[in-house]
């Protein structure tokens, strides 16, 4: 599966507690080939302390792919976090929920954060990859 047609990016991160769903995604995304580079979190704790990190280089992912249920701190409370970033830091990053509540309650609530683009519902597939970027 080959979405280079549709632009690369630079950076994409994928946010997940689960072993297997953060297995999936990663290889999918490789084999789109839509990345220059790719990290993977397995919790949202992690998420903001690299966030934190790089911050002042202003290279935020590009997408994020983010869970909803995650222990610690789940996918609403780093949304949470990551809206006190300066705008000129996030402004580009586009967050797509990905997770495995078909809840209309988290889907709606997805969309009260602005950076929120795009709800999959799990598990990722080539399909809804696709789907997504096409």
């Amino acid at each position: 599966m080959d979405l280079s047609a549709v632009g690369k990016f630079k950076k994409i991160m994928v946010i997940d507690d689960s072993k297997m769903d953060r297995f999936i995604a990663e290889v999918l995304i490789k084999r789109a080939l839509i990345a220059d580079e790719l990290i993977v979190k397995e919790s949202a704790i992690d998420a903001i302390e690299y966030l934190e990190t790089i911050k002042v280089t202003h290279l935020f992912p590009d997408i994020i792919f983010l869970d909803i249920r995650m222990p610690e701190m789940d996918g609403f409370e780093f949304l949470d976090v990551f809206t006190q970033f300066e705008d000129t830091i996030k402004a580009n990053t586009k967050v797509i929920m990905l997770s495995s509540s078909s809840n209309p309650l988290d889907h709606s609530k997805s969309f009260e954060y602005p950076n929120v683009t795009g709800f999959i519902v799990k598990p990722l597939t080539e399909e809804k990859l696709r789907n997504h970027f096409i």
